[in-house]
């Protein structure tokens, strides 16, 4: 991300009129020697200024790959970018990275950049800590090590011993630690470790006392937890079947360089000091090859929870099963040919249910089942039917969490305007207990049990690196202490304003944002302006620390906005609906409005104007470029779904039809074709009387193991984009460069190190 921002702001001097721009070198871009990738076609550059040509790569058009969608038919030239082990496909990559590295190369301010942000970066950062058995664990980073190191320690005054450093698995920080699973009696650590930012993870298991290996290893894991038995003698996890690859696709397996569709998960039980090929399977579905499973077990150790989860929807089944019900218990289990003797409790996907907490066989449950700003409800497993509410639906707050401490008391969490409130309730009925005192910002984590009469959080904010609080639930008022607080040298909160405001999208809809600048300043229209978006999968974007944030507010005068766009959860399933499936132009809407808004109330114009957004995200930015590609100065698109007709057939694609919908579907194929942004790219200039109208800057960023968004998205579509601004036309006006930087060893975005971020 702190790489995008740094050609943010170079392309944003380049294209901005204003008098207030930095003075930056401007550049223009040759190969170094002759190479058949080129193509002499595109120049690029201010739009004042002439520039030598920027030339891009000639990609191969393929004109008889043709698809037919419900009688419309679809040219696809570059499906052969499909396979990313091709020759043809790595030339690619390598002619591209060569483009966007001698336009990086060119930016005077990039080094300058990099110092600053790694010296932000370079403080130490901690987690929560949390207990098992008799001991307390958490994760501490002392600065600028790769990736956080896990400490145990006897008490929390005690000195910390290093349990894991993922640091040293790796020379160059690409092995990450995905999964770390202490057991309840603090003996045995199950941790899971992913290379080049895959999914895929490899599990392992470390004796705590004496902190040497055991032999276990558990590989082929995907979208797994791992939950130990009370017992400690085991854990469940979920994987997929090994697959079956050709000699070329099986070095790649587990490194995130395949696309094939992940289906057919599995749960199992691992029992402690036994080769996985022993491993009891507990679950699967063969007849519904797109579920998913996640096991847990009660904090009573008496019931595994099953959730079955199909697409993205936050919604899904929930089995449990008894472990007394089973004779000999999981041991007695092993060589039966059946699975485990799951009840269904709740058997649709028609709302979200999760366990909170449970006294025997009544649980109480979190769910949006008739609620979409959720509720608590109670069930007796002994009379499935009847359900009852503990604490009913707010009127405008959403409820976002919900943990069982103190023996019969809750901690409860609600957004209320995209600010996190802290409650403690009580267990049995609801009934408000305490409000919390904190600022306006996110809680990010929480640390307690129901048997814990002192538990932790962890805050943060925009103009707060972190703080770690303690809370004493022991007292008749709940006492809060800060346990640790993140301090980032040279960092003063003093020097910044955070708005939140409000305005109108396209339908009338009132959308909040969030906007962090320097105080003082004057709404001239001057400031360069970072506006990043999301809107999908019910995910909320809540206030949280940014160091190259920061950094760009404090040496270049940057404003930066969170616009908190309908598609995510900022105010419940009903806020999520309205920018999903059918109503998914109405994130872009919101979007493209958050823009004309920041330029109306002069933050900025649009020469100035830089939207960023990853993933969904990145689709967000994607499409807006293509619907209003003359409202912004710059895009970045971090590993976006572009291929919004496909995107389905590779990896976990299928889980997002529940979000997007799918072509397959004649009605779904037409609300898709529509946004697309692979397939609406088109010549702004020939769409207005406005002749000098162009794409803004744009950056796609993608990584090639990415095994989530496959980098193919990117790829096609900026084959696309240059071919059709640029390469098809001789005198093309299409002077701002279209490129992607595509990182190595990398994934979607989990599991990066320190030196990756900066």
């Amino acid at each position: 991300m702190c790489l995008s921002l740094s050609l943010s702001l170079h392309f944003l001097s380049l294209n901005s009129a204003s008098p207030a721009s930095p003075k930056l070198k401007l550049f223009s871009v040759f190969p170094s020697k002759a190479s058949p990738f080129f193509f002499p076609f595109s120049s690029m550059g201010s739009l004042s200024d002439p520039f030598p040509r920027l030339l891009y790569p000639a990609a191969r058009r393929d004109d008889s790959i043709v698809d037919n969608y419900h009688g419309v038919v679809i040219p696809d030239p570059y499906r052969w970018l499909e396979d990313l082990e091709s020759p043809e496909t790595k030339a690619f990559v390598e002619a591209q990275a060569a483009v966007t590295d001698s336009v990086l190369a060119e930016c005077s301010e990039r080094e300058k950049l990099r110092c600053e942000i790694t010296a932000l970066f370079d403080h130490e950062r901690y987690e929560a800590p949390f207990k098992r058995g008799e001991k307390y664990f958490y994760f501490h980073n002392s600065g600028l090590q790769s990736h956080s190191v896990l400490f145990v320690q006897s008490k929390l005054d005690s000195e910390p011993e290093v349990l894991l450093d993922p640091n040293a698995l790796s020379e160059d920080g690409t092995v990450a630690l995905s999964i770390a699973a202490v057991s309840r009696n603090g003996k045995h650590l199950a941790y899971g470790l992913s290379s080049n930012g895959s999914d895929w993870i490899t599990i392992r298991v470390m004796r705590i006392d004496d902190k040497k290996p055991e032999s276990d290893t558990i590989s082929w894991v995907k979208f797994s937890t791992v939950s130990w038995t009370v017992d400690g003698k085991g854990f469940f996890y979920s994987r997929y079947p090994a697959p079956k690859f050709s000699d070329r696709e099986w070095d790649n397996v587990e490194s995130g360089m395949e696309t094939g569709i992940n289906l057919n998960h599995q749960l199992y039980y691992h029992f402690l000091g036994t080769d996985q090929s022993e491993d009891l399977l507990c679950w699967e579905e063969p007849e519904n090859p797109k579920y998913r499973f996640r096991a847990t077990v009660t904090e009573d150790g008496k019931y595994i929870i099953l959730y079955i989860y199909e697409g993205c929807d936050p919604v899904n089944k929930l089995y449990y099963c008894d472990l007394a019900t089973l004779s000999g218990g999981l041991e007695g289990f092993k060589g039966s040919k059946g699975f485990l003797s799951f009840i269904k409790l709740v058997d649709n996907f028609e709302a979200r249910y999760s366990v909170i907490a449970n006294d025997e066989s009544e649980f109480t449950f979190i769910t949006n089942k008739e609620a979409p700003r959720y509720k608590l409800v109670r069930v007796d497993l002994t009379k499935p039917d009847e359900w009852i509410d503990i604490l009913q639906e707010d009127q405008k707050d959403v409820l976002q969490f919900a943990y069982a401490v103190n023996g019969n008391q809750l901690l409860v969490c609600y957004l209320s305007n995209v600010k996190h409130i802290l409650q403690i309730r009580d267990l049995k009925t609801g009934q408000l207990l305490h409000c919390l005192p904190i600022d306006i910002g996110s809680v990010t984590k929480v640390s307690g049990k129901r048997e814990d009469t002192q538990i932790f959080f962890s805050f943060s904010s925009f103009l707060t690196p972190g703080i770690i609080y303690n809370c004493n639930l022991s007292t008749s008022v709940p006492e809060i202490k800060i346990f640790r607080e993140v301090l980032v040298p040279g960092f003063n909160r003093e020097d910044f304003l955070v708005k939140q405001v409000f305005f109108p999208s396209k339908d009338g809809a009132e959308i909040p944002m969030f906007i962090v600048s320097k105080k003082n300043i004057t709404l001239d229209g001057s400031h360069p302006t970072l506006l990043y978006g999301y809107g999908g999968f019910n995910y909320s974007l809540t206030p949280y620390f940014s160091v190259n944030r920061v950094v760009l507010a404090r040496n270049f005068g940057f404003v930066f906005c969170i616009a908190n766009i309908r598609g995510g959860g900022e105010y419940g399933e009903e806020w999520h609906k309205a920018g999903s499936l059918s109503k998914k132009q109405n994130c872009f809407d919101d979007f493209i409005a958050a823009s004309e808004f920041l330029i109306s109330a002069g933050y900025t114009n649009s020469s100035r104007l830089c939207i960023e957004g990853g993933s969904n995200g990145g689709l967000l930015v994607a499409a807006c470029i293509n619907q209003r590609p003359d409202l912004f100065g710059c895009a970045l698109a971090h590993v976006g779904v572009m291929d919004m007709l496909r995107f389905h057939k590779f990896t976990i694609g299928h889980a997002w039809t529940s979000e997007f919908g799918c072509s397959d579907i004649e009605e779904e194929f037409r609300w898709l074709i529509r946004y697309s942004p692979l397939h609406n790219v088109k010549r702004p200039w020939q769409k207005t009387s406005n002749a000098s109208i162009q794409y803004p800057s744009t950056m796609l960023l993608t990584a090639d193991h990415d095994d989530r968004v496959v980098p193919l998205h990117s790829f096609k579509m900026l084959a696309t984009m240059q071919y059709i601004l640029s390469l098809s036309i001789l005198k093309t006006p299409q002077k701002n460069p279209i490129i992607a930087r595509i990182d190595r060893k990398a994934g979607h975005g989990a599991g990066r190190s320190t030196q990756k971020l900066v």
